[in-house]
Order: structure tokens, then C-alpha cells, then sequence
């Protein structure tokens, strides 16, 4: 079974940072369920139980962070449990050059928040925070959830390219 997976953050591993936002999207077969944990309910028994049944986890540039992120904090190393295919690394390969959001453009993947970008995730978080805005948490949950849901269409797109992926 196959999980797509997407962290949103306060910055980068070390310091203070942490994972804000966790989205896991599981394609059980015949249903498609999409999950996210949020701030405090971000525990390595948390992402491991909504990964029950999984056998590969597909990320956009997982391998150099969302992957070590988790293995940093909360501590769950889902390398070692997991096989990971990092969809930036086969995009690459199939000449798409980019983040996860010009290459949805350049391929037409229609996105909720078209003009977010990442560093806007860490503002709304804090916003989130400081003012316990609620319309905050939502975007950023939506934002997410079209990160997620848009790793499959990618890797859809890229399988019945039949560009040479493996």
C-alpha cells in the first residue's frame, strides 16, 4: 500500500524548529484517506500508527528533508521502516526542473492556494499561534492537504508519461 507524505515546519532541523503540520495521504485500495496531524499531536507513535500498511511512502524532496526532519523531530525514522520514492528526484529524471509547485504548473495540476509558497506556511503557523487564528490554521491545513493530495497526481502524471523512473 501506498502513502504520500508532506511536513510543514518552523524552519529547518536544529534550533527550535519543529513539525507544525503533517499530512499523510493513504491510498487503501478502493479508498482514498488523507490525514494531518497538527503541532502537539505530532508523536513517532502518531505518523507510525496512520502508516500501518504501508510499504512505500512517495515524497517531493523527502530524501533531503521531510524524511530526516521526522527522524530529528519526533524521532520516527521512516527510512529504515519504509520505502521512499522522493517524486522530485524522478521528476528530475523526467527533465522537470523546479519546486512541487512550478512543476504542477508546467504540468497544469490545478492547486486551492495557487500563490502559496512555503515560507507562507511558517507565517500562518505563527499567526495561528500568536493569535489563535483559527482562518490561519485552516489555510495552512489546506495548503497541506493540496501538497499531499497533488504527490499522487504528480506521480500519476509521471507513470502514464511512461518516463523511464526506475
Amino acid at each position: 500500500m501506498d502513502a504520500y507524505l508532506d511536513i510543514e515546519t518552523t524552519g529547518f532541523i536544529g534550533g527550535r524548529s519543529y513539525p507544525t503540520v503533517v499530512g499523510i495521504a493513504v491510498d487503501f485500495p478502493g479508498d482514498w484517506s488523507t490525514t494531518q496531524l497538527v503541532g502537539n499531536g505530532i508523536t513517532a507513535d502518531a505518523v507510525l500508527h496512520l502508516l500501518e500498511g504501508v510499504t512505500t511512502i512517495f515524497t517531493f524532496n523527502g530524501a533531503s528533508f521531510d524524511l530526516p526532519f521526522l527522524a530529528w523531530n519526533p524521532g520516527v525514522d521512516l527510512r529504515r521502516r519504509f520505502e521512499h520514492r522522493d517524486l522530485m528526484r524522478e521528476s528530475r529524471r523526467a527533465g522537470l526542473k523546479g519546486g512541487l509547485k512550478a512543476i504542477e504548473k508546467a504540468l497544469g495540476v490545478a492547486r486551492n492556494l495557487p500563490d502559496m509558497a512555503g515560507y507562507d506556511a511558517v507565517l500562518l503557523w505563527d499567526k495561528y499561534c500568536r493569535e489563535d487564528n483559527h482562518d490561519a490554521l485552516d489555510m495552512l491545513l489546506e495548503y497541506n492537504r493540496d501538497d499531499v493530495e497533488n504527490l499522487r497526481v504528480l506521480r500519476n502524471i509521471l507513470e502514464d508519461e511512461n518516463w523511464n523512473l526506475d
